[in-house]
């Protein structure tokens, strides 16, 4: 069975981790920029894996993990924007994804993918997109590793949060948080530092970040450092600085300013 959670306590705010995406990474510099989102303080690193048929785009496949997997040590996770993901789950496991996400939306039969994942030894989550209901996971939702709430349509990277996913966010975090149950709670899409502490305000855990880590405007370590700090102005962080964004966000005390837009 793949080991619990290593969240936060149900319903503090505390325990918020930052997971960057490589889509938005220069994948000329793909391996460079994943040591330096790990360098940084990144807790998980977010791989979309898209397959042109879910989604319209492609993206990275097995052997793309495989490659990240010799040059980090920080959790791997895979979020399959794929039809049929069962079909991908044996090769992404043998590439080296600690987590695999699903979406409920590409498979019909979400238990059985659950616990093939699990029965390999990865954590498992299910990923919803904005237009689906929470339902849709209930009967799932005490089996997984992680729950990761759309707050963009998927497909794309670089859009815009969308704002009616806050009440979904905070809904979701009321049901886990009532059956106490392990699922970290995820988000991805257009989080920013304009956009994150709301989301962890309304109870998001894990924050997928792609433009506001990769951004040609500043270093991946000083673009982590803005973001940890909005996440420390609203969830009780502060504490002694450590290396990577906890240390950068300590020091860049004007970055925290930039995410007092979170009120919800």
């Amino acid at each position: 069975m793949p080991a619990d959670a290593a969240g936060a306590p149900a319903g503090a705010l505390k325990g918020v981790k930052i997971a960057p995406s490589i889509l938005a990474a220069d994948f000329a510099r793909l391996g460079e920029q994943a040591v330096e989102a790990a360098a940084a303080g990144a807790h998980y690193l977010h791989v979309d894996v898209m397959d042109g048929h879910f989604v319209p785009h492609i993206t990275f496949g097995h052997n793309t993990v495989a490659a990240l997997r010799g040059l980090v040590t920080i959790p791997i996770e895979v979020h399959l924007m794929v039809e049929e993901p069962e079909r991908q789950v044996p090769l992404f496991v043998e590439a080296g994804a600690d987590t695999l996400i699903v979406h409920v939306e590409a498979t019909p039969h979400l238990h059985r993918v659950v616990g093939a994942i699990q029965a390999a030894g990865r954590r498992a989550g299910v990923a919803l997109n904005p237009g689906t209901p929470l339902a849709a996971v209930e009967e799932v939702l005490p089996l997984l590793d992680q729950v990761l709430v759309m707050t963009v349509n998927p497909g794309q990277g670089g859009q815009a949060f969308i704002r009616e996913m806050l009440r979904k966010i905070s809904r979701l975090r009321r049901q886990l948080d009532e059956a106490d149950l392990r699922a970290e709670l995820e988000v991805d899409g257009g989080v920013s530092v304009a956009t994150a502490a709301e989301a962890v305000v309304a109870g998001a855990r894990v924050l997928v970040a792609g433009t506001a880590v990769y951004t040609p405007a500043r270093s991946v370590a000083e673009a982590m450092g803005q973001l940890g700090a909005c996440v420390l102005e609203v969830a009780g962080l502060a504490q002694t600085p450590k290396e990577g964004w906890r240390g950068e966000a300590k020091r860049g005390s004007s970055a925290a300013s930039a995410g007092s837009a979170y009120r919800y």
